[in-house]
């Protein structure tokens, strides 16, 4: 039975809450948020024990659920900020719903359960048929959520991830890794619907965010209590401007990152420089060597793998501090390569565990995880004295040494049955673990003023991570043309972080996973090339198994061709930090869609595969094998291509798009007019 108390017709910062028949209406700035009565109730909660299995990054989720209840009676009370609203189903227990505007003026929704024994929570948002999503962090597969349920935990992105390819049943017969359409690196419990509003869930628990149904968007979590958060804009830009706000903004990057392709390079110093002078006198344009392997190498089945014991290798690099010196007066960084975890056999992990640093097992001895064929420590980011440890670690060992920068890896594998400093449940802090990973990186920065000056890059993410990782990178794509694991894969993924309030990204050129006889081809890698000189940073990757693939000195011509394109990439300087300077002031992307700025045009809704790299240039890049030509769409306005001069007004065109001259074009009207012309000269 539904009991109203006080008058309801209230308007609060846009808020409102209207009685219906049997129900209620909440509307904030003139979108429907919920919508419920008897029949058709907004609210479910139930109590489950999750059964989650993990495998190196790979995670077997599954719901022991005991029971889950409609709660279809409610109980509204005025307050003076809202109103509380308890739902109940007869003469069981219910929860709790307060409804109110932050500081900032945006809805807060709230709710808590008041059996605690009911730790699920189920949430129907008010929805339009027509309304598309986008956001809920790095997605990789889709750009426009409409239409399925996206689970949100963070794990390896998974290999091939399209269950219908033969090298994801490959995957998944092997290791369990073959990975889904919502597997990602980087989830994030908020969404963006063109209502134009955002929706953000505060909490760290697995969740599930269905879009399926026209009528309502349900959010599962894993928990006893939520919190969400909305604002509204009038458009797409002042509402990423608000969506940043909330969440934190990326500085902007060091200067040198536009100076060139950073080079994936390992084996030592010698093969450093070796690879380096060819490069350089073949006329590219070096910014850095990035060499993983700098801490040493373990072999195994997989390929080449890192020494995780994060000090200078002496024996693999020998005089690598005086060569570092040297490299930075020719402009070159070097770039190192760190986790969050310590391998068992070595020092480190040694030290750790001494100390008390390592996260526990169930007997209280320290937790082990198995991450392909060697084992690791798991440093306890919730232990104040662990941070401290392992953050000084990065400023003495990469910092001191006189890195330019590192890959910051992993941070999903937060296993859910090890115990914590803090006390709070593994299952909670697994998503919350990358972001608290990425602060410690950044505190190592900050603390010793590097702040702007070195580069990290992260794959894993969750809310906040906005604030705190400099950069993310795509993870580890095949090195194949798979729709879902290639370089076609990166672009949704840019563009639903950028909707996400993480506007910097970037990826391997040539992909990285060197599995089930793949081999990057030559094609391959020059595709991915011209790809890349349109993205934040230019980085290569030499793969898991790199002798199986094409590098960049692999030929004359791959040496001339990454020469011309970062030509291009370090002709664009100028423009590309107008950019990232707008994201780092206001959290516009650099990679946009092209909804942005052409929000009247309906078909820019439904592209993924193209963008905007900033304002004023369009890229569609080639990611299909032994083509010439490509199709793509442009909104309305007056489009130069920017290889030949043509003018083009807008709607599908087909152009010639041999290697070296990727679909990109540039507004007629831009103010960089000049700078873009400039490149067909190159």
């Amino acid at each position: 039975m539904e009991v109203i108390v006080d008058s309801l017709q209230h308007n609060l910062s846009g808020l409102e809450l209207t009685p219906l028949d049997n129900g209620f209406l909440l509307t904030y700035q003139q979108r429907i948020i919920l919508r419920h009565t008897v029949q058709a109730p907004c609210l479910w909660v139930g109590g489950g024990e999750a059964d989650i299995e993990m495998f190196r990054g790979n995670f077997n989720i599954k719901d022991r659920l005991n029971e889950k209840i409609a709660l279809t009676d409610t109980v509204i009370t005025r307050q003076p900020e809202g109103w509380t609203v308890h739902f109940s189903r007869g003469e069981s227990l219910g929860t709790t719903l307060v409804i109110t505007t932050d500081e900032q003026g945006r809805l807060k929704i709230t709710l808590q359960n008041d059996d605690k024994t009911h730790n699920r929570i189920w949430l129907r948002l008010a929805a339009k048929s027509e309304d598309h999503i986008y956001g809920c962090g790095e997605q990789f597969s889709y750009f426009d959520l409409r239409g399925k349920p996206f689970p949100l935990w963070t794990s390896e992105q998974g290999v091939g991830r399209n269950k219908q390819t033969y090298v994801t049943w490959l995957a998944d017969c092997k290791e369990n890794a073959g990975g889904d359409y919502y597997w990602t690196f980087f989830p994030q419990p908020t969404f963006v619907s063109t209502q134009k509003y955002y929706c953000h869930v505060d909490n760290s628990c697995y969740m599930n965010f269905d879009f399926s149904h026209p009528d309502y968007h349900e959010l599962a979590l894993w928990e006893d209590n939520a919190t969400l958060r909305f604002e509204c804009a009038d458009s797409y830009i002042n509402l990423l401007e608000k969506l940043t706000a909330l969440l934190g903004r990326q500085p902007e990057l060091p200067d040198w990152v536009y100076d060139g392709v950073t080079l994936g390079i390992q084996g030592g110093t010698e093969v450093c420089q070796q690879k380096l002078d060819v490069m350089r006198n073949g006329g590219v344009k070096v910014n850095g060597i990035w060499a993983q392997d700098w801490s040493g190498i373990r072999m195994t089945s997989f390929g080449k793998r890192v020494m995780w014991n994060w000090k200078w290798n002496s024996d693999l690099y020998p005089q690598l501090d005086a060569r570092i010196q040297q490299w930075n007066s020719q402009g070159v960084q070097f770039l190192a390569y760190i986790n969050p975890y310590v391998a068992s056999d070595r020092d480190l992990c040694e030290e750790a565990s001494k100390r008390g640093y390592l996260t526990k097992d169930a007997n209280g001895g320290d937790y082990h995880v198995e991450f392909g064929e060697f084992y690791g420590g798991v440093v306890d980011l919730t232990n104040p004295e662990a941070y401290d440890w392992f953050k000084g670690g990065i400023k003495k060992n990469l910092i001191e040494l006189g890195c330019g920068g590192w890959m910051a890896d992993f941070g999903e594998y937060l296993p859910t049955d090890t115990y914590l400093y803090n006390g709070v449940s593994a299952e909670i802090m697994h998503n919350a673990w990358p972001a608290l990973w990425a602060k410690c990186n950044y505190e190592a920065l900050q603390e010793t003023g590097k702040l702007g000056e070195i580069l990290f890059f992260m794959r894993a993410g969750y809310t906040h991570s906005q604030k705190y990782s400099v950069m993310m990178w795509a993870g580890d794509q095949n090195v194949d043309w798979s729709l879902d694991d290639g370089p076609a894969s990166v672009i949704p993924a840019a563009l639903s972080l950028a909707m996400s309030g993480h506007g910097l990204h970037h990826s391997d050129i040539g992909g990285y996973t060197t599995l089930f006889d793949m081999k990057r081809t030559k094609e391959l890698l020059l595709r991915w090339c011209d790809f890349s000189a349109f993205t934040p940073m230019m980085r290569t990757h030499e793969g898991n198994r790199p002798g199986d693939n094409w590098q960049f000195d692999s030929d004359a011509e791959t040496i001339a061709h990454f020469a011309r394109m970062t030509t291009v990439f370090t002709t664009l300087k100028p423009y590309i930090k107008q950019a990232v300077a707008q994201n780092a002031q206001t959290g516009l992307p650099v990679m946009r869609p092209l909804f942005l700025h052409y929000e009247d045009d309906a078909h820019t809704y439904t592209l993924k595969y193209q963008y905007l790299f900033g304002r004023d240039l369009l890229v569609a890049p080639v990611y299909e094998e032994n083509v010439d030509t490509w199709s793509l769409y442009l909104p309305q306005d007056s489009w130069i291509n920017i290889w030949t001069g043509d003018t083009h007004q807008g709607g599908e065109i087909t152009i010639d798009a041999p290697i070296g001259q990727p679909p990109v074009f540039y507004r007629a009207n831009s103010e960089w007019a000049a700078l873009f012309g400039s490149l067909r000269h190159i």
